[in-house]
């Protein structure tokens, strides 16, 4: 019971890191900078994702604008975009196969081992799928902190990290330790002794020999 209660704490974390991993893709404050000019009605927020980007009038007015050619983007935009997009699918292979192995699921019952290790062979892919997330929202947030220090950048222009970022990283740590939940549900290979002899017991003497 308690080995099925943790591959089932391991499976809900790691589905929630593979929802918030889809929910930071799809997100445009990646990056965020605030503008104000010289007047504070003129105030608006510039947010850049992956997929567009929109800009926030103090009015509560927004309009966003998806990037108009793919060719034209920054190389690490791109990787950062396929690396979560990786991450997303890998997520739903790994949801796929976890749940075949789940103690609750009637699937594979007739033999306990395979289905266990079903149940861990998802949770590796949860953590190969965090780890993906996990390094190209680091990747994407070390550049934004680096432009942001770089002298050169004018201060207009300077953008700060953006809410898609930390509910990315949170979401790929609860992916890897969901994951890593599910990895310990393996079982224990039991080691197998062979049977002991019994010694013949020696019958009772009697007293008597006979010839």
């Amino acid at each position: 019971m308690a080995s099925g209660g943790l591959q089932l704490l391991g499976f809900v974390l790691a589905f929630l890191g593979w929802i918030g991993i889809i929910i930071s893709t799809a997100m445009p404050q990646w990056k965020m900078a605030s503008y104000a000019g010289d007047n504070i009605v003129t105030a608006q927020a510039l947010y850049e994702g992956l997929w567009m980007s929109c800009a926030m009038q103090s009015t509560g007015q927004i309009q966003c604008k998806v990037y108009d050619s793919l060719l034209k983007l920054e190389g690490n935009l791109q990787a950062t975009r396929a690396l979560m997009v990786a991450a997303i699918l890998l997520g739903l292979v790994a949801v796929f196969v976890a749940v075949t192995g789940m103690k609750c699921m009637k699937c594979m019952e007739d033999d306990q081992v395979k289905k266990m290790r079903m149940a861990v062979f998802g949770g590796v892919i949860f953590i190969i799928a965090g780890l993906a997330a996990l390094v190209a929202t680091s990747w994407y947030g070390n550049r934004v902190a680096r432009a942001f220090y770089d002298p050169f950048t004018p201060v207009n222009t300077r953008f700060e990290f953006g809410s898609a970022l930390f509910i990315g990283w949170a979401a790929a740590s609860l992916a890897m330790m969901g994951g890593a939940f599910l990895c310990c549900s393996c079982p224990r290979r039991e080691t197998s002794y062979p049977p002991t002899r019994g010694y013949p017991k020696n019958a009772p003497s009697t007293g008597k020999d006979y010839v």
